[in-house]
């Protein structure tokens, strides 16, 4: 089952006998702001218009856990994840389509964890809201509570201890903006610079230049193969604080290579002195 879907089969297949779930995931990250500039409110942004039927969820609260030793975006409890799904209408048997504004993050965020949570059925609409050209409405949707259970397992996950340990034996990737994998600057996270063995692999390269959909799957695999990801003998990605590095795996999944999420990411491994870090363009 390919993890992407168009807004066309979208529309179709929510007016077809059996609807997706549809969850709204508008976030972006907050860096310094400009003076006098407030943060990006998802929820005022889909109040303000959203897909007919789509259920807010809030990537902060209820697709990470509060931040801390475990980074800025840790994996929530899994229980209070379960009960944020069935609030907003998630069932085991029924099919969950999930977007944000555009850039991906917040939606490849959202399908990693339902899939490592083990829903089988998951897809990201390609493009975001910005590829949707059917109606939009400021209607609340009121779904019934569904009846989704989490059971981790269902895509693999790594610690700070298996991405360094990966990052020896087979291939890490550096989902971030490569100066901050150089260590040139780093805006957020306490030192700059990249796990001893990663490879830069930013990953707003998985996206044509000016557009929010992924790239044909023949061109991502074309990328990956080019960055050593296609034989390797096994894969992980990692980021700032495990949402960007959410869409990279979701790219290696369109391109046929499954890969591990490293969620603490770099907010977590670079938060320890005793971890080592590397700068500069090379791996090591």
């Amino acid at each position: 089952m390919t993890p992407i879907i168009t807004a066309r089969e979208l529309a179709s297949e929510s007016a077809g006998p059996r609807p997706p779930v549809l969850l709204d995931v508008r976030w972006q990250l907050s860096l310094a702001t400009a003076a006098g500039a407030a943060p990006f409110d998802g929820r005022a942004a889909y109040e303000a218009g959203h897909i007919p039927g789509a259920v807010y969820v809030d990537l902060d609260t209820e697709l990470a856990g509060p931040p801390g030793q475990g980074g800025r975006h840790p994996l929530p409890d899994v229980a209070a994840f379960g009960a944020a799904m069935r609030r907003a209408g998630v069932s085991g048997s029924v099919p969950v389509v999930v977007h944000d504004g555009g850039q991906g993050w917040a939606a490849a965020r959202a399908w990693w964890l339902l899939r490592w949570a083990g829903h089988p059925d998951v897809r990201v609409l390609d493009g975001g809201l910005a590829a949707w050209d059917g109606p939009l409405t400021t209607e609340t949707a009121a779904p019934e509570p569904g009846d989704f259970t989490p059971e981790p397992g269902g895509l693999p996950l790594l610690d700070a201890d298996g991405a360094a340990a990966l990052a020896r034996s087979g291939l890490l990737l550096d989902a971030r903006a490569a100066e901050r994998y150089r260590g040139d600057v780093e805006p957020i996270d306490r030192v700059g610079g990249h796990i001893p063995g990663a490879v830069s692999a930013p990953t707003t390269e998985n996206v044509a230049p000016g557009s929010t959909a992924f790239l044909p799957a023949e061109e991502l695999a074309a990328r990956f193969k080019r960055l050593g990801a296609v034989d390797a003998p096994e894969v992980g990605v990692y980021c700032g604080s495990g949402v960007s590095g959410a869409h990279e795996v979701l790219a290696l999944a369109i391109a046929g290579v499954p890969a591990a999420l490293y969620a603490g990411s770099w907010s977590e491994w670079s938060s320890d002195p005793a971890r080592p870090v590397a700068t500069g363009p090379d791996p090591s």
